[in-house]
């Protein structure tokens, strides 16, 4: 199959819990190698957003293809080729970060092999903490080994949901350095973070969310004039 001229095309997309919208009427479009930085307050969707778009949750209206493919009618080619961090890590306390990186590895059908995890540990400053239980790792040191996960295979879209909470500012550049190797290879990245200002320096589109709409989409550069948001502001729907 040829590549997508879209990474991501979303139409008119609403997710309801309860009573509340957290969604409404949102569109996104994205083309490979395209890092989208998505920005608003706590409970504004930008998690629901990318859930949806990583099939995690089902859109209640609205249609999406992700990598090429139907986020309602083909979840599993969609997860093929999609990787999400979450803000929850998700990770096993008892396990080591190498083992945790074993367990990953199988699920999503990557080699296991010591060396190669390894080397994906390094590329996170974790190589030296390989055979130590993630229940003695600090909260950066977490985040690390989930983006280590979240990174195993090769994926046509990622998706991070603020990627520098619990982070020190290496950990900063870290996610940076991460985010334009996957621009570089032509992966597209949807960054959701209240961070504007570095958020704004590597994403190529930005947008704003609030109470569940698009309110504005445009040049990354543009957003931290066009959004004014809490800086101490963490997670949210």
């Amino acid at each position: 199959m040829s590549t997508p001229a879209l990474a991501v095309d979303a139409a008119g997309l609403c997710r309801r819990y309860g009573r509340r919208w957290a969604l409404v009427d949102v569109s996104l479009q994205a083309p490979p190698g395209c890092v989208v930085m998505v920005t608003g307050r706590n409970g504004s969707g930008k998690s629901t957003l990318l859930r949806i778009l990583s099939t995690a949750i089902r859109p209640d209206r609205g249609t999406a293809r992700v990598a090429g493919f139907d986020v309602r009618r083909q979840t599993d080619a969609v997860r093929r080729r999609v990787a999400l961090l979450s803000h929850h890590s998700y990770l096993y306390e008892a396990l080591t970060a190498l083992e945790n990186l074993e367990v990953a590895a199988r699920f999503v059908g990557v080699p296991a092999g010591r060396e190669a995890l390894e080397e994906r540990l390094a590329a996170v400053n974790l190589a030296d903490r390989a055979d130590d239980p993630v229940s003695t790792f600090s909260a950066g040191m977490r985040k690390r080994l989930s983006l280590a996960r979240t990174l195993l295979r090769d994926s046509a879209v990622v998706m991070l949901d603020e990627p520098y909470g619990q982070l020190d500012p290496p950990g900063f550049r870290l996610v940076d350095r991460i985010v334009g190797s996957l621009r570089d290879r032509g992966v597209a990245v949807l960054v959701a973070t209240h961070l504007l200002e570095r958020g704004a320096s590597l994403a190529d589109l930005g947008v704003i969310l609030e109470a569940g709409r698009l309110v504005w989409s445009g040049p990354a550069a543009e957003l931290p004039s066009r959004a004014r948001l809490d800086p101490d502001g963490e997670g949210g729907a």
